[in-house]
């Protein structure tokens, strides 16, 4: 499968968006593109994405059979290899995604949209509602696939797996990843 280029991964081209420096993992054609809210400030300290120990996504990735194996957050390209991205609706860090406002993802739905007509995966997963539920400007959304599509991208919304989002268990994220892995 063809890498982005390091242009691609380099930083936002508009300079009015904040780069935070973590690499977005996208190359052209991907089945999937998962969307977290917002990079954590422990993201951008490490270097790569989902990088906190309490976070559960690389679990949950190979335990809904996204990857054969655990990855960790520094392997984060190899997610390439299984047809899997990464990137986030709005590039400013916080500490949590409970600090961004609605204004702050319909402002970075532009660039996100132009960045999935760009690499145009099969499906959009965001995790958790926030994102979508601003951009769609649905105040109500439920989880799992939705009927509408974004920038030509199914569109499936998943639990965030942060460890700040317990209302969540292990199993119960999981068999909701599983619901997207089994359309793939």
């Amino acid at each position: 499968m063809p890498d982005a280029t390091s242009e691609d991964l380099d930083g936002p081209d508009d300079p009015a968006i904040p780069w935070t420096g973590l690499s977005e993992i996208l190359a052209p054609g991907l089945s999937v593109v998962f969307c977290g809210l917002n990079p954590a400030l422990s993201a951008v300290r490490d270097g790569h994405n989902f990088s906190n120990p309490s976070n559960r996504f690389w679990r949950v990735l190979h335990l809904a059979g996204f990857t054969p194996r655990l990855l960790r957050a520094d392997e984060e390209r190899a997610l390439l290899q299984y047809c899997c991205g990464l990137t986030s609706a709005v590039s400013r860090p916080t500490k949590s995604a409970g600090e961004l406002k609605k204004q702050d993802y319909l402002s970075a739905a532009p660039a996100l949209e132009s960045k999935i007509r760009t690499f145009a995966p099969a499906n959009l997963a965001f995790l958790g509602k926030a994102a979508y539920a601003a951009i769609s400007l649905r105040a109500n959304v439920e989880w799992g696939r939705q009927a509408e599509e974004f920038a030509g991208a199914v569109v499936w919304l998943l639990p965030n797996p942060s460890g700040l989002n317990r209302a969540f268990t292990l199993t119960t994220l999981t068999e909701r990843y599983l619901e997207l892995r089994a359309t793939l």
